[in-house]
């Protein structure tokens, strides 16, 4: 493995100690493990795509709920 020294502020430094899933994770780890999680590489299906155009369409005709009519039609206001 090629090694690389890289600065970081020492808020993040501590925030990435923070993450550490034990005291011997090395950075390399913790920082690999944030991309796997921020990365999704499988690809959206055709039906999920289907279903966000569709979605998209009903915010365009105004077919919504805002979160105030939500909140009073489960009594929640």
């Amino acid at each position: 493995m090629h090694a690389t020294t890289i600065k970081v502020d020492p808020k993040l430094k501590g925030r990435l100690d923070d993450l550490k899933l034990h005291s011997r994770e090395s950075y390399n780890d913790v920082i690999a493990r944030l991309l796997n999680i921020a990365y999704d590489n499988e690809p959206l299906s055709d039906a999920t795509l289907e279903r966000i155009a569709e979605a998209l369409q009903d915010l365009k005709k105004g077919k919504y709920y805002t979160q105030e009519a939500i909140e009073a039609e489960l009594g929640l206001s």
